[in-house]
């Protein structure tokens, strides 16, 4: 059985769900913002709005949009981060009257503003969390292949690689698809094959920096980026990759707990990016779904179900499971298969 020192996910990530209001209102995450590096991701699931992404790094002031190309965006949507969250004013994509939203909330360090990290041939400002696997790394290109330490102590699974400070994709980087390939978060392309030498120099990330190409999406002399880093725990979060079989009994995904949160995306072929989690409305196999590449509303539909141990595909969409089609992941949990505790996870 799946083994981690991680008993309380949530202490690490966290999902919120709340109604927007006429008036400023604060969000209980249970993460604190006002002492910790960490990072903010909020969809309107009523509204046709971008997804709204924050950082700690940024503060308040700014966001980026998972959901498009844009650069750092001056913003007032928040008001302030807060021990136990956020709070948003009464605005657009975060607390639009009456309608319903969804916070999906990841801690990094113990340092709202990180701290120079010089394991690469780049200079970065690192707030990373070893425990659960996830940092926040910011750096200034040089246009030629470089190196950029993460701070993570193990080698990421996955990063999130975007531009700030001009329109540019979001680059992706997924152990499934190897460092010789790039995935876009914003689009609903299929892997761009051998784009890695370009974006990630055709390098796997180490245990200490990963590599960077001379893209301009990653690594534009003088352009400022952002990179969200993953690694994996065991029993807390994973990141792989799954087979179709076109058939309504479908592929079953061992994670070693109960999710909480899954991201996914076809790659042999052109669909959307899926985000699901275990507090919004629906229960197996309906699990409703946003889209990170878009601004649609939330949509109600039965593919798949969370289990105790992982999850399985209920669906011949072949957005999920098309006879052949190949998928990538990343997933978080609600509980571990079994923590230091000895208490097991049920299934939803």
């Amino acid at each position: 059985m799946a083994y981690t020192t991680i008993n309380k996910p949530s202490d690490y990530f966290s999902t919120t769900i709340y109604t927007g209001t006429a008036t400023q209102q604060s969000v209980n995450t249970g993460i604190d913002m006002a002492n910790n590096g960490s990072m903010l991701w909020v969809k309107d699931r009523d509204g046709a709005n971008n997804h709204n992404l924050f950082d700690t790094f940024m503060g308040i002031d700014y966001l980026i949009f998972p959901s498009a190309n844009d650069g750092k965006f001056a913003s007032t949507r928040l008001v302030s981060f807060d021990s136990t969250g956020y709070t948003a004013l009464s605005t657009a994509g975060v607390n639009q009257n009456g309608n319903r939203h969804v916070a999906w909330n990841w801690l990094a360090g113990s340092s709202q503003a990180g701290s120079s990290n010089t394991d690469g041939s780049i200079t970065s400002t690192v707030s990373a969390n070893t425990t659960s696997g996830f940092s926040m790394v910011t750096y200034t290109g040089t246009g030629a292949n470089a190196t950029v330490g993460h701070g993570l102590g193990s080698a990421p699974k996955m990063m999130l690689i975007k531009h700030l400070n001009t329109t540019n994709h979001w680059r992706v980087y997924h152990n499934s698809l190897g460092a010789t390939n790039v995935i876009y978060l914003n689009l609903t392309d299929a892997t761009d094959t051998g784009q890695g030498s370009v974006n990630f120099n055709n390098t796997a990330p180490t245990s200490s920096v990963f590599s960077l190409g001379t893209n301009a999406g990653v690594n534009a002399s003088g352009g400022t980026y952002v990179a969200y880093c993953f690694a994996e725990k065991k029993g807390f979060s994973k990141f792989g990759s799954y087979v179709g079989n076109g058939n309504a009994d479908g592929t079953f995904i061992y994670t070693g707990f109960k999710p909480s949160l899954l991201i996914r995306k076809r790659t042999d072929a052109s669909n959307d990016w899926y985000i699901n989690d275990n507090k919004r409305a629906g229960y197996n196999p309906q699990n409703n779904y946003l889209f990170p590449n878009s601004t649609q509303i939330e949509s109600a539909l039965q593919r798949f179900d969370f289990l105790s141990n992982g999850f399985k595909i209920r669906t011949t969409d072949t957005g999920d499971n098309a006879s052949g089609g190949t998928y990538i992941y990343m997933a978080f949990a609600e509980n571990p298969l079994v923590g230091t505790n000895g208490v097991p996870a049920t299934a939803r």
